[in-house]
C-alpha cells in the first residue's frame, strides 16, 4: 500500500529477527524436549500446525528459544506458488515441548506496543495487500525466499489502537472457534482409533471377558456377550477365538471398480488435500474425470507413495451425495471393507503403525518414486470379528465421524466469513468497536 496517504512501512514499527542454523549432527527422530520450527510449521494462509518433529539433542543459546504467544513468519517456502511464504503464527502453549527459532524462520517484535497490537499485526500478516508484496518480492524459483527487509518494507496506515484491538478480538473470535473444533475433532478421531486397537489389536475385551468382567467400558453389553471369553494360538499370534484370520484381499475390496464416464463432471480428490490428522479431507473440487481411482462413500483412501505415506495419508469418503461416484490421485489405495465389517474399519485399520510399516516396508521402485503396490496388501493378515462385534464398532465410531464431519463444515464457514472480513476491517470498508467486539 506504498501510495496510500500517511503510509508507512512496518520497519517504522516492527523487526524481523533471523532464526539460527542448529548443528545437523544433532538433530534426532527420538523425542526430545527441543523441538525445531520448520517452515513445516505454517498453514496455508497463516497459522500454526503441528507436524512431524523434527527434534535437536545439542546445545542451545536461550536467544533462539521461542516462547507461547511469539509471532513469527516463515521466509522459506519449497513450493511454485510459495503457498505459505511471509505468512505468521504464533506459536502455542505445550507442557512438554519447547520451540526452537530455526532458520529460515523470523521473529517479529513490536518496536512501540502502544502503536501497533500483536493480534491486529497478526491478522495484517496474512492480507492479501502483504501477500501480494511478499510474492512480488521474492526471490528464487524452485526454493521462494524473502527477508526481514522484504517483510519491512510493506507500508500500512495504522488505525487506532482500539480499533486495531477490536479488529483483533472480532478476526481471532472466528480462529478460535475454528480451533476448538479443529481440537474436538482430533480428540473424536483418537477416540476412534483408540477403540480399534482396544478390540481389534490389543483384544482388551476379549481378555477382559476371560479376566471374569461383565462388561467393557464402550462396548454394548450385547456386543460383549458375544465375545469368545479366550484367545487362541495361530501362525499370526494370539487371537480371539472363532475369529477366523484372512487375508485383507479376502475380507476388503480393493481398488474396486466404480462407474464413472471418461469427461464426465465429478468431485475430485487430489493428494495434496488428503489429510494427514484427521478422516475429512480438506477441500475438493468438480472436475471432468480423467485417469484416476474412483470411490464412493464408506470407502478408504490411502497414500501409496512417499512420502505421503509416512506422513500419514488417509481419507473416510463420507463427502459424497448419495450414489455419488467421486475420482482422484492414481497415487492412492482404495479399500472397502466387505460384510460385516462397516467401512469404518478399513479407516482405522489404515490408520495403524501396524499397517503403515506393512506397506512402507513393501514399496518399491527407485529411491524418490517408491510405491505400494496394490497386490502386496493380499499378504497383510487380520482377525475378522464376529457380526456383533463388527457392527457393534460401526454404532459407536460413525457418530464420531458424523461430529468430524460436521465440525469442519462449520470450520469452513467460519473460515469464509473470517476471510470476507479480513480486508474489509483492515481497510476500513467495515469499522467494528470495542464494545461490540468485548
Amino acid at each position: 500500500m506504498p501510495d496510500i496517504k500517511g503510509a508507512k512501512p512496518l520497519a517504522t514499527y516492527i523487526s524481523v529477527k533471523h532464526g539460527f542454523a542448529f548443528e545437523g549432527r544433532y538433530f534426532c527422530d527420538e523425542p526430545t524436549p527441543h523441538v525445531l520450527v520448520t517452515p513445516g510449521n505454517f498453514a496455508i494462509g497463516g497459522g500454526f500446525q503441528e507436524v512431524k518433529a523434527k527434534y535437536y539433542a545439542g546445545p542451545i543459546s536461550q536467544d533462539y528459544v521461542l516462547r507461547s504467544g511469539d509471532l513469527i513468519v516463515t521466509m522459506t517456502d519449497l513450493s511454485k506458488a510459495g503457498d505459505t511464504l511471509g505468512y505468521p503464527a504464533l506459536i502455542p502453549t505445550t507442557k512438554d515441548r519447547v520451540y526452537l527459532h530455526n532458520q529460515r524462520i523470523g521473529l517479529v517484535s513490536i518496536i512501540d506496543p502502544g502503536q501497533l497490537d500483536r493480534g491486529y499485526l497478526y491478522y495484517l500478516l496474512c492480507s492479501d495487500a502483504y501477500r501480494n508484496h511478499i510474492l512480488a518480492t521474492a526471490s528464487g524459483s524452485t526454493v521462494r525466499h524473502t527477508s526481514p527487509t522484504r517483510i519491512c518494507d510493506f507500508s500500512i496506515v495504522l488505525p487506532p489502537m482500539k480499533e486495531q484491538q477490536a479488529i483483533a478480538r472480532t478476526l481471532r473470535a472466528l480462529d478460535d472457534k475454528i480451533e476448538q473444533n479443529r481440537r474436538m475433532g482430533r480428540t473424536l478421531e483418537e477416540l476412534a482409533q483408540a477403540t480399534f486397537k482396544a478390540w481389534f489389536v490389543a483384544f482388551e475385551p476379549v481378555k477382559a471377558k476371560a479376566a471374569g468382567h461383565r462388561t467393557f467400558p464402550g462396548m454394548s453389553t450385547a456386543a460383549f456377550s458375544a465375545l469368545p471369553n479366550h484367545l487362541m494360538g495361530s501362525p499370526h499370534g494370539s487371537v480371539p477365538q472363532g475369529w477366523a484370520v484372512r487375508t485383507l484381499a479376502e475380507v476388503f475390496d480393493i481398488n474396486p471398480p466404480r462407474r464413472l464416464s471418461k469427461g464426465q463432471d465429478a468431485p475430485y480428490l487430489d493428494m495434496k488435500n488428503m489429510p494427514t490428522d484427521g478422516h475429512a479431507p480438506n477441500s475438493w473440487e468438480r472436475r471432468p474425470h480423467g485417469s484416476g481411482m474412483r470411490f464412493i462413500n464408506g470407502d478408504t483412501l490411502v497414500a501409496r507413495i512417499t512420502p505421503c505415506l509416512e506422513n500419514g495419508k488417509t481419507a473416510y469418503v463420507d463427502f459424497l451425495g448419495d450414489g455419488e461416484v467421486a475420482w482422484g490421485s492414481t497415487e492412492y489405495i482404495v479399500l472397502r471393507p466387505k460384510p460385516p465389517l462397516p467401512g469404518v474399519y478399513a479407516y482405522c485399520l489404515a490408520r495403524t503403525p501396524e499397517f503403515r510399516d506393512f506397506a512402507i516396508q513393501n514399496m518399491t521402485g527407485t529411491s524418490g518414486r517408491q510405491r505400494v503396490a496394490a497386490s502386496s496388501l493380499n499378504h497383510y493378515h487380520i482377525a475378522v470379528p464376529d457380526a456383533v462385534t463388527a457392527a457393534a464398532f460401526g454404532d459407536l465410531v460413525l457418530p464420531l465421524f458424523k461430529s468430524i464431519r460436521a465440525g469442519k463444515a462449520e470450520s469452513l464457514k467460519l473460515a469464509g466469513l473470517r476471510d470476507f472480513l479480513l480486508p474489509k476491517l483492515l481497510s476500513g470498508a467495515l469499522r467494528v468497536t470495542s464494545k461490540a467486539a468485548s
